[in-house]
Order: C-alpha cells, then structure tokens, then sequence
C-alpha cells in the first residue's frame, strides 16, 4: 500500500482526505515506488498528475493532469462537475460549498443547462463565480434548447437561449454550448449558422451535441465541411449501469468523427457510488427513483465487482466507476454530480487511476 503524503514546507500537498491518499495509478507519488496490485511505473503516474499553487498554508497541492477536450480549445482536468441538483436538491450555499471543493482540488470543467431548475443552476454557478473570482479558474458549458423561455432551436431561440445564460453566468462568453437534444421542426444547417453569428460575435467559445443521434452527427459533420462549426463535443447518457445506448453506432460515429465524449449520469445517479444497496437505503424523491431502478441481480453485481476493485485499491467506488469511464477511448471527461464537499475528492481522484487489463474486464463482465 502506498504511504499517505503528508504536507512539508517546499513539497506538494494533496488536498483532503481521498486525494491524500489517492493512490495515482497504484504509484506512491512522494517515493515513486510501486504499489501492491497492478501498479504503474512512476513515469506513468507523474504523467497523469501536476502541482498547482494553492495557498500559502496548504503549499502547493497535486492534481490530475488536465486534457485537451477535443477540439474546442480548452484544457481542463478530465472529470466535469455537473451542477444539474443546484437550485434543486442543494441550495446556493450547499453548492457554493462543493464548488469551492471542487476547485480546491484541482477541477476546472463545471455542466450545466439553461433549463436546469428554470435556469437557476446557472444563476448559482453565476453568483460563486463572482464571489470568489473564479472565472479565470474554470470553464462552464452549458446546453440550451428546452428552457420553457427559448425552446427549441431555431436560430431566435438560440439567440435568446445564449444572451440569458450569459447573463446568469455572469460572463461574456460561454466556453462550451450543447445543443440540448434534436430539434426535428428547425433545419440544422439553420442552428448552426446562428451558432456560427455567436462564435463570431465572441458570445460562444465552442459547440457540441447532447443526445443526438449518429444519423444527426453524420449531417452535422457534412454541415461542417461546409463551412458551418463543427460538434467539438457530445454528451450522452453512459456508465456501467447503462451501457446499450452508446455502445454501438453513436461511439462508433464519435470515435470516427473524433468527438470529445462526456458520458453524463456517469454514476447512475449515484446508484455506482454504493450507498444504496436495498430498497431500505432510496430516498423517497426523484433521484431515489432513478437510482430505485438499478437495484436487482446486474446492479448487485456490478456493485460487488467495484467493491473488489476498489477495496483491493484503497479507493472509494465511485472513483473506480468513473475510472472505468476514463478508459473508455472516446470518453474526454466523465459528467458526475455531488450533494456534499466531501463526495468531490473521490470523483476527481478518478483521473489518476489506470485500471488494469483484468480489472476493466472484471467490470465489462459484470456489467453487461
């Protein structure tokens, strides 16, 4: 097992627990030695990781290693903190607290989506932005299309989705926009020409796809050697509970049009964290029924083979669920939520771990 790193004045701290003793890929860090399992050269490890100033009482801390996240330009650490539950399970200071966690841990990649609680995620993730000035720090993408205010996508609609989550973010220009799912009634040569004005006009960094199908991407690729922007992204439902929807012609189309994925309910709704393992454990609102769904023989057994991955790790098995994700060739970055600061560390030690050849199969096995 490797040694817990311990802060020393002119040596790199890992912030909060989990991350402290994140195992980097089974490689102790602080000695470069391997772990026990199926551990990774230090080469390997050092690779995966980086030292960003933090305070002067916590001295600098070691982060996952951004990734460039397809072709839009931005860089960022390969876990997205969804904020889809702010303004709905957590209010402004509960979010405001797994922000501050999330940065202080080295994330940098906030989801969100103009129609998550009439906008009010976004207007939450505005607020902390200008409270801690930290719009320098991170990259918020956002979707548009079924806010009740600009349904759809036709090129007005777009125009007034944008300009309202501009002013809820609080910036002048939105990193990363998804089209929020297909909008048969609009030609989408028309959605993209719009998005095209906002690229140009600065209002719009990037575009990418939420649940489009491989007939949509293959259009918009065409579109694209057109002359009209290109999906740099796509979003999708994926994780080891549900599995059948992208596995097959969308991650075929992704990979061939070298699309960034950032599978979102990466964690089932939190079902792969392992909190709930009988009926007695749902909580009885929207999220308990979702994550209700999974419990049955395949949920069961998908979560008795991340116990053993993870227990044989040291490591929480979220972080082993989100893991799986990163192995994934098409998968940038995975899409995963928390309701409390101290859930944040084990989503983002996840971009630290190697999984091995046996243990990727052991999860593959139990989840199909």
């Amino acid at each position: 097992m490797a040694r817990r790193h311990s802060y020393r004045p002119g040596s790199a701290s890992v912030a909060g627990a989990a991350v402290a003793e994140m195992e980097f890929g089974d490689v102790a860090i602080e000695a470069g030695a391997a772990a026990s399992g199926a551990a990774l050269n230090g080469d390997l490890a050092r690779s995966r990781v980086e030292t960003i100033a933090s305070n002067p009482l916590s001295g600098p801390i070691i982060v996952p290693a951004r990734v460039a996240i397809g072709g839009t330009g931005l860089t960022a650490h390969p876990v997205v903190l969804g904020a889809s539950t702010f303004g709905w399970t957590l209010g402004a200071d509960e979010a405001f607290a797994v922000l501050d966690r999330f940065v202080s841990v080295g994330g940098s990649l906030i989801d969100t989506a103009d129609s998550y609680v009439a906008g009010r995620s976004e207007s939450i993730i505005g607020m902390w932005m200008e409270s801690r000035r930290t719009r320098d720090r991170v990259r918020v993408l956002t979707k548009i299309g079924r806010h009740a205010d600009a349904a759809g996508l036709a090129p007005a609609q777009i125009n007034a989705a944008v300009d309202g989550s501009l002013s809820r973010l609080g910036v002048e220009r939105i990193d990363l926009v998804h089209f929020h799912g297909e909008d048969p009634d609009v030609p989408l040569e028309e959605s993209l020409g719009a998005i095209d004005a906002l690229i140009a006009a600065g209002k719009v960094g990037a575009i990418g796809a939420s649940d489009f199908s491989p007939e949509r991407l293959i259009e918009a690729r065409v579109l694209a050697a057109n002359g009209l922007p290109r999906f740099e992204t796509y979003t999708t439902r994926y994780n080891l509970m549900e599995r059948r929807a992208f596995e097959g012609a969308p991650e075929l189309v992704a990979h061939a049009q070298g699309l960034a994925v950032l599978p979102y309910f990466a964690l089932a709704n939190g079902f792969l964290g392992g909190q709930v393992r009988r009926r007695a454990d749902v909580r009885h609102d929207a999220r308990g029924a979702r994550q209700a769904r999974h419990l049955g023989r395949r949920g069961h057994r998908v979560l008795a083979a991340l116990d053993s991955v993870a227990f044989a790790r040291g490591m929480q098995p979220a972080t082993i669920a989100l893991a799986w994700l990163l192995a994934k060739p098409t998968v940038a970055a995975p899409v995963a939520s928390a309701t409390k600061p101290e859930q944040v560390d084990a989503l983002v030690s996840a971009a630290a771990v190697e999984l091995t050849r046996s243990e990727l199969v052991e999860l593959d096995r139990a989840s199909a």
